[in-house]
C-alpha cells in the first residue's frame, strides 16, 4: 500500500527528536533562573492588562501564527505528496524498463549451470543498478517465496540495502499477484546512518533453471527529502517574517486608534484634577475627530455646570456664614433676656414657669445649632485649620467621658473605658478630637437604650484609635454610610432628648478627615452600633491599619490571632472612610 505522507512523518520525527534533545536544556535553564522567569511573567501579565495596544498586537500575531502554521502545514503536505507521487511514477517507469531488460538477458542466456547462472544474476543486478557512485537506484534479486525448485541462486545485492529492508507485505503482494508491479514506501539507512525514505518496487522475473525470482528496485528519496527540508525552512522563515510583518501592521493600525484614546484619557485625568480648560485636539472628519469634538463638547458642558455649581455653592456658603454671624447679636440679646426670665421663673405661675424653662432649653439648642453652622461654614470655605500638638489620647478621652457623664447618668447608661497599657501619643488637635469623642458618646448614650457604652482605645505603629460601642437600637443595612450626613436621622419620629442639632456627626467626620484619619460606623438592628475613630500618629504618615476592630467578626478574628500569637495585616474595613 502506497503512503506518500510517510516522508513527512519521517521529517517531523526528526524535528521531534531535536526538540526532545532541547527540552532538558530548557528545563535546566528554567530551574536555574526561576526568579527571572517569574519576573518576566509578571511583567508580561502587567503589560497585557495595562496596554490595549499590546493585547491587540500579541493577539493578532498569535492568530497570524496559527493561520501560517495551518496554511504552511497544508502546503507542505501537498508539496510532499506531489514530490513523492512524481518520484513513484518515475520509479515505476524505470523499474519496468530495467525489469524488462533483466528478463531479456535471462531469457537470452538459455539453460546454464548454477555457477554461470549466479554470475549472470550478479551481472544483471549490477547493470540494473545506478552506475558509478550514483545511488539513486539500488537492486535486490532474491528467490521467490513459492519457488521450491532444487536449483537456486543466492540473493544478489547492488549495495548495502539488504533483504531485511523488503517488507513482508510487499513479498506477499508479489506472491499473490506476480503479473503486476508492487510499490511501497519504506525507510532505509543512508551511508551516514540517517533514516531515509525510499520507494521500493517489486516484480517477478524467471531465471533459467532456477525458476521464479523477485526483483526489487529501491529508489531513495534523499533528494526529495532535502527539497522538503529547504521548503520547510523557507516556510518557517517566511512564516516568521509574515507574523512579524502582521505584528508591525497591527502596531501601526492600533497606534492610529490607541493614541487618541490615550490622549483622551490624559485629558480626562487633567479634567478630574481640576484643570477644566484642558481639551483634545480634534482635526479632520473621521471617527476619531468626531470623538474628540464630542469629548470637547462634553468638557465644555461640564465646565459650565461645575462653574455654576461652584458659584451657587459660594453663594450658599456665604449666605450661611453671613446669617450665622448676623444671628449672633440678636441671639446674645435673646440669651440675656431668656436667662433673666429663667432666673425669675419661681415668681411666675406654673404654666409661665414651664414656658420659661422651655424657652431656656430651646435657646441653648439654638445657640448650639448656630455654633455648628459656623463650624460647617468654615469647613465648606476651606478655612478650617488644625492646631496640632503631641497629645496622649487617653487624657482627651477622659475629658470627653467626664463631659458626657451627667447625660449618661440621666439616661441610665454606664460608661466603661478600656484604655491602652501604654501611652497613646499622637499629633492631633485636642479640641477637635475631644469634640469628635463627645459627639460619639452623646450619640451612643442617646441611642443606647440605657445599656452600657464601652469606650476602647488602641495604638499601633502608625495610628491611634478610639471605638465607642453601644448595645442600643443599632443601624439598618446601608445606614452606616449615612450617619455622617448633615441633618440625617435614622428614625425621624424619634425625639431628641439631649437637644442635638443633627450636625454633630457631620462635623466629627470633617474633623477626622482634616486629620487625614478615618471615622467609620457599623451597626445591626437589635445588636447595637460601633463608631471607630482612627488617627495617624504622625502628620504625613498614612495609616496602614486600625488598631481596633469595628465589627464583631473583626473582633473575633483579632482575638483568635492574639491567641495564636500570629500577626496578619488587616485591610481597612468598610464603612465611611475619610
Amino acid at each position: 500500500m502506497v503512503t506518500p505522507s510517510r516522508l513527512v512523518r519521517v521529517t517531523l520525527s526528526r524535528l521531534a527528536i531535536a526538540t526532545a534533545r532541547l527540552v532538558p536544556s530548557l528545563q535546566k535553564l528554567a530551574r536555574r533562573t526561576p526568579s527571572a522567569l517569574w519576573s518576566t511573567g509578571r511583567w508580561f501579565l502587567h503589560l497585557w492588562r495595562a496596554s490595549l495596544q499590546f493585547r491587540v498586537i500579541i493577539s493578532t500575531m498569535l492568530l497570524g501564527l496559527v493561520v501560517v502554521m495551518f496554511l504552511g502545514t497544508y502546503l507542505y503536505q501537498r508539496i510532499a505528496d506531489g514530490l513523492v507521487s512524481d518520484r513513484i511514477l518515475t520509479a515505476r517507469a524505470e523499474a519496468t524498463s530495467q525489469a524488462s531488460a533483466a528478463q531479456s538477458r535471462f531469457d537470452s542466456a538459455g539453460r546454464t549451470d548454477t555457477v554461470n547462472l549466479a554470475q549472470l544474476a550478479f551481472d544483471v543486478v549490477g547493470q540494473a543498478a545506478s552506475p558509478g557512485a550514483d545511488q539513486s537506484r539500488e537492486v535486490i534479486l532474491t528467490r521467490a517465496k513459492n519457488n521450491t525448485g532444487p536449483a537456486s541462486v543466492p540473493t544478489v545485492l547492488s549495495s548495502d540495502v539488504g533483504l531485511p529492508s523488503v517488507p513482508a507485505k510487499l513479498r506477499d503482494a508479489i506472491a499473490a499477484d506476480p503479473g503486476h508491479q508492487q510499490v511501497q514506501l519504506i525507510s532505509i539507512s543512508s551511508s551516514q546512518g540517517v533514516p531515509v525514505s525510499a520507494v521500493i518496487i517489486g516484480s517477478r522475473v524467471t531465471l533459467p533453471v532456477a525458476g521464479q525470482y523477485e526483483l526489487y528496485f529501491v529508489f531513495p528519496l534523499d533528494r526529495e527529502q532535502q527539497t522538503l527540508q529547504v521548503v520547510g525552512r523557507t516556510f518557517a522563515l517566511g512564516g516568521i517574517a509574515l507574523v512579524l510583518l502582521v505584528g508591525a501592521v497591527a502596531f501601526v493600525v492600533t497606534r492610529l486608534v490607541v493614541d487618541p484614546v490615550r490622549r483622551a484619557a490624559l485629558v480626562a485625568q487633567r479634567l478630574s484634577s481640576g484643570r477644566l480648560n484642558e481639551r483634545m485636539r480634534a482635526r479632520g472628519e473621521d471617527d476619531i475627530a468626531k470623538l474628540g469634538k464630542s469629548f470637547n463638547a462634553m468638557a465644555d458642558s461640564l465646565q459650565k455646570q461645575i462653574r455654576q455649581l461652584e458659584d451657587l455653592s459660594r453663594v450658599q456658603q456665604r449666605f450661611v456664614s453671613d446669617v450665622s454671624h448676623e444671628l449672633r447679636t440678636p441671639l446674645t440679646t435673646i440669651r440675656l433676656a431668656g436667662d433673666l426670665i429663667h432666673d425669675s421663673r419661681g415668681d411666675f405661675d406654673p404654666s409661665v414657669a414651664r414656658s420659661a424653662e422651655l424657652l431656656h432649653t430651646e435657646i441653648d439648642r439654638f445657640e448650639s445649632l448656630l455654633t455648628d453652622l459656623l463650624e460647617i461654614s468654615r469647613f465648606d470655605a476651606g478655612a478650617a485649620v488644625l492646631d496640632l500638638e503631641a497629645t496622649d489620647l487617653r487624657h482627651t478621652t477622659e475629658r470627653a467621658v467626664q463631659s458626657v457623664a451627667a447625660l449618661a447618668a440621666l439616661r441610665g447608661s454606664r460608661l466603661e473605658v478600656i484604655p491602652t497599657e501604654g501611652p497613646s501619643v499622637a499629633e492631633i488637635d485636642p479640641r477637635r478630637v475631644e469634640r469628635i469623642l463627645r459627639n460619639l458618646l452623646v450619640n451612643a448614650v442617646e441611642h443606647g437604650e440605657g445599656r452600657p457604652v464601652t469606650v476602647r482605645l488602641g495604638v499601633n505603629q502608625t495610628a491611634v484609635a478610639v471605638s465607642v460601642r453601644d448595645s442600643g437600637v443599632g443601624l439598618r443595612p446601608g445606614e452606616a454610610g449615612l450617619v455622617f450626613t448633615r441633618f440625617w436621622r435614622a428614625d425621624p419620629a424619634r425625639a431628641r432628648t439631649s437637644g442635638g442639632t443633627g450636625l454633630g456627626l457631620a462635623i466629627s467626620h470633617d474633623d477626622a478627615r482634616l486629620h487625614e484619619g478615618w471615622l467609620q460606623a457599623w451597626g445591626e438592628p437589635g445588636v447595637g452600633s460601633c463608631f471607630r475613630l482612627t488617627l495617624p500618629r504622625r502628620t504625613g504618615v498614612p495609616i496602614e491599619r486600625s488598631p481596633l476592630p469595628l465589627t464583631p467578626d473583626e473582633e473575633r478574628s483579632a482575638s483568635a490571632q492574639a491567641q495564636a500569637t500570629e500577626y496578619r495585616p488587616v485591610s481597612p474595613p468598610g464603612g465611611a472612610e475619610t
